[in-house]
């Protein structure tokens, strides 16, 4: 079992930025794939990011590519997502999520087996 909890969100002009974190319990982290999604009011959930196991691999939608990184800290079981140059449209609530399966279906919501809370994040124009 893991248990997820993000923290960072708020509320920034364009431009701005933030970093989110996802501190996760148990002794496991490292066998666990780390994904970011997020959902914008009246839309579906959409994938933002995904870290490896390792750290080594990175995927990322299109909309972020070059604005958000991920990463994590294996000794601190947590994943970060840095989200630099943000604008009004990554208005969201990002949740992050872990999973153990096939790093194929990684951008894939239904294939994440835990769930966050989700925090909050509001760019302003």
């Amino acid at each position: 079992q893991v248990q997820l909890v993000e923290s960072g969100g708020g509320s920034v002009q364009a431009g701005g930025s933030l970093r989110l974190s996802c501190s996760t319990t148990g002794r496991t982290f490292l066998g666990y794939f780390m994904g970011w999604f997020r959902q914008a009011p009246g839309k579906e959930r959409e994938f933002v990011a995904v870290i490896s196991r390792s750290g080594m691999s990175t995927d990322y939608t299109d909309s972020v590519k070059g604005r958000f990184t991920v990463s994590r800290d294996n000794a601190k079981n947590t994943v970060y997502l840095q989200m630099n140059e943000l604008k009004p449209e990554d208005t969201a609530i990002y949740s992050c999520a872990a999973d153990r399966g096939e790093w194929s279906r990684r951008s894939l919501a239904h294939a994440y087996a835990y769930w966050g809370q989700g925090t909050q994040v509001t760019v302003s124009s």
